[in-house]
């Protein structure tokens, strides 16, 4: 990144890099149990694009997806992180992704459900979380089951055990479902993935090309030297790879 006046007045016009951190996404961040503070992946890098900016960090934090892509696209913060997905790119421009993690499916013990090709039958309810980006792509792919909608990624397989049996499958990311699963006893996840989920940073696209640019290279330098690998160590998460090297997604 060339860092110039015009530069940090696109990413920071209040003085401050305010970014939008998704708490419902465990492998981007979580709360540290000591100080109450938001930490993880997400955090490492906004931490280190505001130090090269030269101005103090603001975290927005929120629980779930669809708030933080709100926020980002209302311009109450500079960046983001979210998945890649074509309905997000009409107000935010993405980098190329910096992590690859696993959408899944979860059902009960007993379900007649074994595989990911027999979840979108007639009659069928799946639970997501409102706004992810699972929910944004299975309600453009499911063509015969039903979805019902939680209010964060989190909550989707409490959801999907209040709703009892008019509820057939959970969907979310990989490593929440595996934890609910140990969590609550008589579930188990679907082998394979129904798609791989493209975390990038984003940013308005009001605030001009150049800021587009030097943020997508940015994110290419972290994952090139390192940087957000040693951060998924750091951070102790499993499941999660960086994505390879590329050019901005653009959507």
């Amino acid at each position: 990144m060339n860092i110039d006046k015009d530069l940090i007045a696109a990413f920071a016009p209040t003085g401050r890099l305010r970014a939008s951190i998704n708490l419902g996404n465990p492998i981007l961040a979580g709360t540290d149990a000591a100080t109450g503070a938001a930490k993880g992946v997400s955090v490492d890098l906004a931490t280190e694009l505001a130090r090269r900016l030269g101005v103090e960090l603001e975290l927005v934090v929120v629980d779930a997806a669809g708030k933080s892509v709100e926020v980002v696209a209302q311009e109450r913060a500079d960046v983001g992180f979210f998945a890649i997905d074509p309905l997000r790119g009409a107000d935010i421009a993405f980098t190329g992704p910096y992590v690859l993690i696993e959408g899944c499916y979860l059902v009960r013990e007993g379900s007649p459900i074994h595989a990911n090709e027999e979840v979108d039958r007639e009659g069928r309810v799946v639970v997501v979380g409102k706004g992810s980006a699972y929910d944004l792509f299975l309600t453009r792919e499911l063509k015969a089951a039903r979805i019902e909608r939680s209010p964060t990624s989190p909550t989707v397989v409490d959801t999907f055990m209040a709703l009892g049996d008019r509820a057939d499958v959970a969907a979310g990311v990989k490593q929440q479902l595996e934890a609910d699963a140990a969590r609550l006893g008589g579930l188990r996840l679907l082998d394979g993935r129904f798609m791989v989920i493209r975390q990038a940073m984003g940013v308005p696209k009001s605030r001009g090309a150049s800021a587009a640019q030097a943020l997508a290279a940015f994110v290419e330098e972290m994952k090139a030297r390192g940087f957000v690998a040693r951060a998924l160590a750091r951070h102790g998460i499993q499941g999660a790879s960086v994505a390879p090297a590329g050019q901005a997604d653009g959507a």
